[in-house]
């Protein structure tokens, strides 16, 4: 029997990222994918021209369906959320299902800037629903933002960085991953498992070549791998993998970054695992 994730997240018709990018990778780990959308847009938002359609009066008949389905879940997987009700909508969701594994993407900034749709009170609010997850993977500016650091400084050393992770586990996950950041000419993931005392770099070349919805196929990725089993430090070296072969095979072409990476053309490694 196949393991379920309910993967929360807003689902765009074009551009790699969120929805688009769980459901295959999810899929191609052998586990099933339950999409549970918070939006539907017709192309992501870095496009100059999309359309949106907000899910988020539908989300709580969502979920309650499921629940008079009696539909069990492996793993709860949330990214993306666009307001405090959404926020409070998969917080709910995840008390209903205690049995879950919980894997909280905190999006709500990047590279030391905070996203502007996103006022004190949602972060806040976001940072509450890290403290139900089992395992979170902000990036350096959130990370930052979670533990009350300095999200603008982008010079962080690796001791700092380890005391940070350190930190995000304090308010509740035993794993954290702490993604892109920049060390050098090199691209790092730091890994902190609370369990085992375990820390990971992995390191990657950087090549300044950036594309939408890399961090939903890492976090997707390593849901997949630990919802069947695998170690965080194996889940996140085998992400790291795949991160750097689809964006320097993506590079090698014009596209625009709008579009995310060329990731189904390395989908065949996820199936083998």
């Amino acid at each position: 029997m196949l393991k379920k994730v309910a993967a929360i997240n807003d689902l765009s018709g074009i551009g790699r990222c969120s929805l688009t990018v769980a459901m295959p990778i999810l899929s191609a780990l052998k586990v099933q994918c339950c999409p549970f959308p918070t939006a539907i847009l017709s192309s992501q938002t870095g496009y100059p021209e999309f359309t949106f359609l907000d899910f988020t009066e539908e989300m709580d008949n969502y979920a309650k369906t499921w629940h008079n389905l009696n539909v069990k879940f492996d793993t709860i997987y949330s990214g993306f959320l666009g307001s405090k009700h959404q926020v409070e909508i998969v917080s709910n969701f995840i008390s209903q299902h205690s049995n879950a594994f919980v894997v909280v993407d905190p999006v709500m900034g990047d590279d030391g800037v905070m996203y502007p749709i996103f006022d004190e009170d949602t972060r806040h609010k976001i940072k509450n629903l890290v403290k139900l997850s089992d395992l979170t993977t902000p990036n350096l500016t959130e990370a930052c933002f979670l533990t009350n650091n300095d999200y603008t400084r982008k010079d962080y050393r690796r001791d700092e960085l380890i005391h940070i992770a350190k930190n995000v586990s304090e308010l509740g996950p035993s794993k954290v991953v702490i993604t892109g950041i920049i060390e050098d000419k090199n691209i790092l993931n730091l890994a902190y498992d609370r369990e085992k005392d375990e820390i990971i770099f992995t390191s990657a070349r950087y090549n300044n070549c950036s594309y939408s919805g890399t961090g939903d196929i890492f976090t997707s990725i390593i849901c997949g791998l630990l919802t069947n089993n695998y170690s965080l430090s194996d889940s996140v070296n085998i992400a790291t993998d795949f991160i750097y072969k689809t964006i320097n095979y993506t590079s090698r072409y014009n596209t625009d970054r709008n579009d995310g990476v060329m990731f189904e053309m390395f989908l065949n490694e996820l199936t083998t695992l």
